[in-house]
């Protein structure tokens, strides 16, 4: 979908004619001033860095008022949180160690997507990895897949790319349920789906002239087979990347691998040794750390390690790593994993920290300091939503802030207030 900013640019306008039009001829129309559109395009970010960078980003998180049950998603309550219990600092209760500047929020509101995404462009970030469950409705898998697709219709706004991250896990699930006849059967649906509505956007990031294809995984299809049969139906099989250490599982179907966060950066330095100059297409990662919170939420996963964040240290040694690498991509892991607390996205422990190591590590050029000008918008978007006058001035700024014009969306933002 291919949308544009249209911004009204009001002439001077004789007001008495123009409340008095009414009686004005055909020929005294051509003297009263008309309004001019002026379309706003999103413009790239100026980088240094040619490697390109992809954000993980998960979909899944609902609020009461999103959830269509008036309970708060399992992402931010696991088994024993409860967000309506506010603490002395204003802070809802959730199932994480870390807590998102804007508060919790549902994945699909288009002001929360506006702002992660507008954020991550000002931080040098190419496009987003959607994880994705597939199409099918079972457990939460509808509301993921809406979440992803009013994700994917702001994209084209902002100027971000997008591919999917492919859950297979639940194959068997979907099977059991009656819902396919075979596990290939369920992944050949999921693919033709991707085929039809996401392959062909202008905003799917392609390697090689063809759709980029991540796999968590291979969790239930695990031989060569499994996987021809899969993309058997595809006009143009994916430029598809497994897991770290999984794509022999995938067989010649795979094009290469992408590294993960796993117990220490020694696994990602074996990753950047010993697996990327073996793989066609490798995909880089970096991290600020690893913090779970399943154990303290009530639920029966066990992880059995962490790695501190270490005040920004581990991010900016998975950066150096990822510079030293010369890899062509990178995957940041990732904005929104509260529950393991993986985030890049702005946090009350952590503020704009992370992003802002991203965009030094982009080398992004000329933009200042536009974070929290950002947030404000955000801000703006919820004191103001029943306020359409305002929204259209906050409209405006978007279509500013995508099209690289900071200063003007901050002198419209600085009138609001």
């Amino acid at each position: 979908m291919n949308r544009y900013f249209t911004i009204l640019l009001i002439g001077a306008v004789n007001f008495g004619i123009a409340f008095s039009c009414g009686s004005c001829s055909k020929d005294d129309s051509g003297s009263q001033d008309t309004p001019q559109e002026e379309t706003i395009d999103p413009v790239a970010v100026t980088k240094t860095n040619a490697t390109k960078i992809y954000m993980h980003y998960m979909p899944w998180f609902e609020t009461k008022e999103s959830s269509g049950n008036n309970q708060w998603g399992y992402h931010w309550t696991m088994a024993n949180k409860n967000p309506d219990n506010v603490d002395a600092n204003g802070h809802r209760e959730i199932a994480s160690h870390y807590y998102p500047l804007i508060g919790p929020y549902h994945s699909g509101d288009k002001d929360v997507i506006e702002n992660h995404l507008l954020l991550m462009k000002y931080a040098g970030v190419d496009g987003i990895l959607i994880d994705w469950y597939g199409t099918f409705d079972l457990n939460d898998f509808k509301a993921l897949k809406e979440n992803s697709e009013q994700i994917i219709d702001m994209l084209d706004e902002v100027g971000l790319q997008y591919a999917i991250v492919y859950e297979d896990r639940f194959l068997n699930d979907i099977v059991n349920a009656g819902l396919a006849p075979t596990v290939t059967g369920a992944a050949k649906t999921d693919l033709g789906y991707m085929q039809s509505n996401y392959f062909n956007d202008d905003t799917y990031i392609k390697i090689n002239n063809k759709p980029l294809l991540l796999n968590f995984g291979p969790i239930v299809l695990q031989t060569p087979d499994q996987w021809t049969s899969a993309f058997s139906n595809l006009s143009t099989k994916p430029t598809f990347l497994t897991l770290w250490n999984e794509s022999a599982e995938a067989g010649s179907n795979a094009s290469g691998e992408y590294a993960w966060v796993y117990e220490n950066n020694a696994n990602l330095n074996n990753f950047y040794v010993n697996n990327l100059p073996n793989l066609d297409v490798a995909m880089g990662s970096a991290y600020p750390g690893f913090h779970d919170f399943y154990a303290e939420g009530g639920t029966s996963t066990v992880i059995g390690w962490t790695i501190d964040h270490n005040n920004g240290a581990i991010l900016d040694e998975t950066l150096s790593m990822a510079q030293n690498a010369n890899l062509n991509y990178l995957q940041l892991i990732t904005w929104n994993d509260f529950g393991e607390g993986t985030m890049f996205e702005p946090t009350a422990e952590f503020g704009y920290n992370y992003i802002q190591k991203v965009k030094t590590f982009a080398g992004v050029q000329n933009t200042g300091n536009v974070f929290t000008e950002i947030s404000k918008l955000y801000d703006l978007r919820k004191e103001y939503k029943g306020n359409p006058d305002i929204q259209k001035k906050l409209d405006k700024a978007f279509s500013y802030f995508v099209s690289m014009q900071a200063d003007k969306a901050i002198a419209l933002l600085n009138e609001i207030q």
